[in-house]
């Protein structure tokens, strides 16, 4: 079969016809003579002689070229600013320590992104890893940016081909989130449907084609990316098996639109925020309902979008509502702190984050202002006006003082201090 069958056999048949038919023979025969084979040597002495000829045909690269390679790419890396510069390297854990900044509110725009008059962002998130900022849009696109250019990310082969290829939905992309190795990334959009990705290949590794009845409003990863948890207009919490591809669990009980869906640090419970006014703790094995409670002075009737674990105390929540105050809760549902735009009309907040060490509460308000919260003093540090629409909401670079906001304008901004 090798003889006949394989690729070099073939070449030496045409080219050599004469060694091809006495190889064919001497395989033909029932013993093997080593004196025919090697003529007026041994087979060590074959070896020896092939090894020569190699030698010969083949360049070897000494040590330090490889040290000086890895040192090029070190520092391109360092001029595209995807690493802090005179830092080491840790080349077998692939990462670099990252620049302990202090942190800061933002004050002034680096980049700004126009989506068009006929499109926008509705969903924006950074990688955990820092090195991508991807968007999902009102058309269905998922797009990868350089968020120090603010162009796309062309080191990323789909993107660089003409025409690029993309990530993408066929209507609009509600949410975005990354897994914890940044390898992967999980979409939802308005027809209900959920698709996992390789943010590297732009290849779709899984789709949920039914995975809500109406629009996906948040995704994310379980911490050992095997599931995705997800919330929906449909009022439910869904959770999806990446291996089996099916919806697995389904949690019920809220009585309007789920706007988020969050695990807890140990990943034992589900904290979901809805329309209808409450925050409720599920069960993530039995779905059971533990506990729902809302923020003190604020009616059933009032949204709350978004949940957030504090970056340093996990037991406490950031819950961002549509009023003109956010409040900072514990798990048992009590305020332990609240913080106030002072503006009684028209300034209700839309969508917060928070930085990365947990000192600053970025929100931005329907006024199309962002005000920036000090979380040790409880006050409005600073206000300024981002958007000439309404916000959609805003997020918050992982490792430095870079916050992005995206808005109905169709623009997407990166604010630093």
């Amino acid at each position: 079969t090798i003889l006949r069958q394989t690729q070099p056999m073939t070449i030496l048949k045409q080219d050599q016809p004469e060694r091809y038919l006495r190889l064919e023979h001497i395989l033909a025969r029932s013993y093997f003579d080593p004196k025919e084979i090697y003529p007026g040597g041994s087979k060590e002495k074959r070896r020896a002689e092939i090894a020569q000829a190699l030698v010969q045909e083949v360049s070897v690269v000494p040590p330090s070229r490889l040290l000086a390679l890895l040192s090029q790419a070190l520092k391109y890396q360092q001029l595209k600013g995807q690493l802090p510069a005179g830092q080491t390297y840790d080349l077998f854990r692939g990462k670099a320590p990252e620049k302990d900044e202090k942190e800061s509110f933002p004050t002034r725009v680096t980049r700004s992104i126009n989506f068009g008059e006929k499109s926008h962002p509705e969903s924006v998130a950074f990688s955990p890893d820092g090195q991508f900022l991807v968007s999902g849009s009102y058309d269905g696109f998922i797009e990868v940016w350089d968020f120090l250019t603010g162009k796309l990310k062309k080191e990323l082969k789909y993107q660089a081909q003409d025409p690029p290829q993309f990530m993408m939905h066929t209507e609009a992309v509600l949410s975005l989130n990354f897994s914890k190795d940044s390898e992967h990334l999980v979409s939802g959009s308005q027809d209900g449907k959920i698709k996992v990705w390789q943010i590297k290949t732009g290849r779709c590794l899984r789709r949920f084609e039914k995975a809500h009845t109406e629009g996906v409003t948040s995704v994310c990863f379980s911490k050992e990316t095997s599931t995705v948890l997800s919330a929906s207009f449909d009022q439910t919490v869904r959770i999806h098996g990446l291996k089996s591809g099916k919806t697995i669990k389904i949690f019920r009980g809220h009585a309007s639109y789920v706007n988020d869906a969050i695990f807890t640090s140990d990943g034992r419970c589900v904290i979901s925020a809805s329309s209808d006014g409450t925050i409720k703790i599920w069960d993530s094995k039995t779905t059971e309902c533990i506990q729902t409670f809302s923020p003190s002075n604020v009616s059933l009737e009032t949204t709350i979008h978004q949940v957030i674990l504090m970056p340093r105390n996990v037991e406490q929540l950031v819950v961002c509502n549509r009023s003109p105050t956010i409040y900072i809760m514990n798990l048992n549902g009590q305020v332990v702190k609240s913080f106030s735009s002072g503006k009684r009309e028209g300034a209700d907040f839309t969508s917060c984050c928070v930085s990365p060490k947990g000192e600053w509460i970025y929100a931005v308000g329907e006024d199309s202002m962002l005000y920036c919260f000090s979380v040790a003093s409880g006050k409005l540090e600073h206000m300024t006006k981002v958007h000439d629409k309404e916000v959609i909401g805003i997020c918050h670079h992982p490792h430095h003082n870079l916050v992005c906001t995206f808005s109905d304008d169709g623009m997407l901004k990166l604010w630093k201090p």
